[in-house]
């Protein structure tokens, strides 16, 4: 085996350079602008700085925010430059912690919890087509599983420097975070790719479609819905195990940040995990495996004791930021150019925010009309899960 040249060593570090940019990205933008509020549910709560009711609308503004994110991403890159936009979402998210800082009103919070999430959006559109076509082909599974372990770091971290930041107060909690994401954004500002990949050449509207352009139609639409589905099924615990674990079971605050610290583990495991089960079984296999385990551990929190929540907690855990890079790679067995896996994933990321959106305002309404009970959203939630199998194995049939 030759040893490296000096012309590969820079373009090696740049590639590094690249990923930790997306790993800081993801870590802002989701791991903390999304995943430390969970945490702080109960203690917004109980300092009164709002109700019950609006503390949850509160957290699907975020989601909401984050599928105007996805919609406006591609467009934003197009016109400006995804290094341009993606340092742009990196300052927002920063703001928006500093701004939370003081509940001046209801529509002051739920202004920034939705500019919060528009960026996260934005950058998840936009981050995988940013850094992966700088990485050589055969290491872009590990690249975006580092890329997107910054959302596990960000849940890890949310539930380990969140109750230490608290000791201090809810505002000294946000002015931390806040300072946490401006090191970050800082430490990536010119980490960024300066060039862009060139395009693919696009195929002729006169061109008709090859059979494997067809099959790989019919994949991306299972994958679609697979994916919004996927949505749908991990908002619960993203939103409410926190608040579950604290009040719905009188466990306390001390155990819920225990248990979110076993969330924030799972999380980190997930994404190098699920990348792994990828390159082995296959991406749509994978996807089918993971969904059962999930169906699984969702419905088994519904009716779950004190002893098991920990281990769940790991297994739900590795759920959100896991199937991103599963996701990622099915984008890329169906698509080979990069211009179609860009167009693919963004149509992908939207459909994801699209029915986190509407499962977040939905997973609300049915809370505040239940009085405030958990158990219902994690069945449901399973039941999502369960409709996403059923897809893929309708799909095989009709094949």
């Amino acid at each position: 085996m030759s040893a490296p040249t000096t012309a590969t060593l820079p373009m090696r570090n740049a590639v590094w350079l690249h990923i930790f940019a997306g790993l800081c990205a993801s870590l802002v933008s989701i791991g903390l602008a999304r995943f430390a509020y969970t945490p702080l549910i109960p203690q917004l709560i109980q300092a009164h700085w709002f109700v019950q009711a609006d503390v949850v609308y509160l957290g699907a503004a975020n989601l909401a925010g984050y599928l105007i994110g996805a919609l406006i991403g591609h467009p934003l890159g197009k016109r400006l430059s995804n290094p341009l936009v993606l340092r742009l979402m990196l300052v927002v998210a920063t703001l928006s912690f500093f701004a939370c800082a003081w509940a001046l009103s209801f529509s002051w919070f739920f202004v920034w919890r939705l500019l919060s999430g528009i960026a996260g959006g934005a950058i998840m559109v936009l981050v995988a087509s940013t850094v992966l076509p700088h990485v050589p082909a055969a290491r872009r599974g590990a690249a975006s599983g580092a890329i997107f372990l910054g959302i596990g770091l960000g849940i890890a971290g949310s539930g380990t420097l969140v109750p230490a930041l608290l000791e201090w107060g809810l505002r000294d909690t946000w002015l931390g975070l806040g300072l946490v994401a401006a090191v970050l954004t800082a430490a990536s500002w010119f980490c960024w790719p300066q060039s862009q990949p060139e395009p693919a050449v696009a195929v002729k509207a006169s061109e008709p479609a090859a059979p494997e352009d067809l099959a790989s139609g019919r994949g991306l639409r299972l994958l679609f819905a697979q994916y919004a589905l996927m949505a749908t099924g991990l908002v619960p615990a993203m939103v409410f195990l926190v608040d579950y674990v604290a009040r719905g079971l009188d466990a306390g605050t001390h155990v819920a940040a225990l248990v979110w610290v076993m969330y924030g583990v799972g999380a980190i495991v997930g994404p190098m995990v699920y990348g792994m089960l990828a390159d082995h079984l296959g991406a749509r296999r994978s996807i089918r495996w993971v969904l059962i385990v999930q169906a699984l551990a969702v419905g088994a929190l519904s009716i779950t004791s004190q002893p098991w929540l920990l281990g769940l907690a790991v297994l739900i855990g590795s759920f959100p930021p896991g199937i991103v890079p599963l996701a990622l790679a099915r984008v890329h067995e169906l698509k080979k150019h990069a211009h179609a896996q860009q167009v693919a994933w963004s149509r992908a990321t939207v459909a994801f925010a699209s029915f986190q959106a509407l499962a977040g305002a939905a997973y609300s309404l049915i809370f505040n009309a239940s009085g405030g009970h958990h158990q219902q959203l994690f069945v449901i939630a399973s039941l999502a899960l369960l409709l996403a199998i059923a897809l893929d194995l309708a799909a095989r049939r009709l094949r």
